[in-house]
C-alpha cells in the first residue's frame, strides 16, 4: 500500500473514531431508558454527577437532584414536582402497585430512602429517613431526620413526624412552615441554578 494510500486510509479511521466517541460522550448517562421507557427531566433541572434515573420517570421545571441519588421507575412510575430538591445519596424507587409521587418544593435530606410513597408539598424529609411503601406524608411537614415510616402508614399535613416507627408528636408552627418553604423554593433552587450554570 502506498504512504498517500495509508494516510487516507488512518484519516478515516480517526475521524470514524472520532465520531464515535462525540455520540458516546453526548449521550447523558445519568438518564437511562428502561422497557422503551425514557424519564423525562425538564430541561432546567441540575443534574449532579453520579446521578442515575431509570424508567418511568418524570422531574418538573425547577428542581435539583444531587450527587449520587438514584431514581429508578421500573415496575411503577414516580413523579417529582416543581422545585424540589433531592439530596446527595439518596434513593427513590418503587414497589408493584406502589408509585411514588414528591409534590412541589419538598426538600429530601441527605441519604434518604423514598420507597413507593406519597410526599404532599412543602415537607421536608430529615436525613436518613427511610419512607415505605404507601405511606403518606400531609402537606407541609417534617419528618425527623433517621425516622422510620412504615407500610401504608398516613399523616396528616402540618405535622412534625418522628421515630421508629414514626408518629405525630405535634403540629408545626406557621413559621417553621414558612421556613420550610423558604429553604426549598429559595435555598435549594437558587443553589441548584448556580450549579447547574456550572456545568
Amino acid at each position: 500500500m502506498e504512504k498517500v494510500e495509508l494516510q487516507n486510509l488512518c484519516s478515516e479511521h480517526f475521524i470514524l473514531s472520532e465520531n464515535l466517541i462525540g455520540r458516546f460522550f453526548m449521550q447523558d448517562r445519568r438518564i437511562i431508558s428502561f422497557h422503551g421507557i425514557r424519564p423525562q427531566v425538564a430541561s432546567n433541572v441540575f443534574l449532579a454527577d453520579g446521578v442515575r434515573i431509570a424508567g418511568s420517570v418524570v422531574i418538573e421545571k425547577d428542581c435539583g437532584i444531587w450527587f449520587n441519588t438514584v431514581i429508578r421507575g421500573d415496575v411503577a412510575p414516580i413523579k417529582i414536582e416543581r422545585g424540589t430538591n433531592i439530596q446527595d445519596n439518596s434513593t427513590v424507587h418503587v414497589g408493584h402497585g406502589y408509585p411514588c409521587t414528591v409534590g412541589k418544593n419538598v426538600t429530601v435530606g441527605h441519604n434518604v430512602l423514598l420507597h413507593g410513597c406519597t410526599v404532599g408539598d412543602n415537607c421536608l424529609i430529615g436525613m436518613g429517613s427511610i419512607l415505605l411503601n404507601g405511606c403518606e406524608i400531609g402537606e407541609n411537614s417534617i419528618v425527623a431526620a433517621g425516622s422510620m415510616v412504615t407500610q401504608k402508614k398516613k399523616f396528616p399535613s402540618e405535622s412534625m413526624i418522628m421515630g421508629s416507627p414514626a408518629k405525630v408528636v405535634r403540629k408545626l408552627t406557621q413559621e417553621e412552615i414558612k421556613r420550610m418553604i423558604y429553604s426549598a423554593g429559595v435555598g435549594y433552587q437558587q443553589r441548584a441554578k448556580e450549579y447547574k450554570e456550572e456545568q
